[in-house]
């Protein structure tokens, strides 16, 4: 029996057969490499495509948490994330007059209690930016 090569196995010939069959017969794109075809466009007017995702994993806010707390929670993340935890309001305000932070950053720190902070979340629950909750 011929199988039309001798160097390979049936399934890697089959494999490159059914690669190369767009190619021969000049209908369109091959699958050989997905990675290369341009993703289609939306048509103009249309909604792009919703996403579909797993229950618990959808994107936007935390229960319990505004927009505008996460974004505030972002940003003490980002200029308070090196900072040396714990640490009592004196030494973040410090930290974040060196830091050189947005005003409104260095408003928040100054408006926190004369506590001591163990780490960022706790800066944010004390500024009554909500609580994050894990979903499982």
């Amino acid at each position: 029996m011929d199988r039309g090569s001798a160097k390979h196995t049936r399934r890697v010939d089959e494999q490159q057969k059914h690669e190369t069959e767009g190619m021969v017969r000049g209908g369109g794109p091959t699958h050989a490499e997905e990675w290369k075809e341009p993703e289609p466009m939306p048509i103009p007017g249309e909604e792009a495509a919703t996403h579909a995702y797993a229950p618990g994993h959808e994107p936007g806010t935390p229960e319990g948490i505004t927009q505008e707390g996460v974004d505030r929670r972002s940003e003490l993340a980002k200029w308070l994330s090196d900072a040396d935890f714990p640490a009592a309001k004196a030494d973040l305000l410090r930290h974040v007059e060196r830091s050189r932070t947005p005003d409104f950053v260095t408003d928040l720190v100054r408006s926190l209690p004369d506590e001591r902070f163990v780490n960022v979340a706790a800066v944010a629950e004390a500024l009554g930016l909500g609580k994050e909750r894990r979903r499982w």
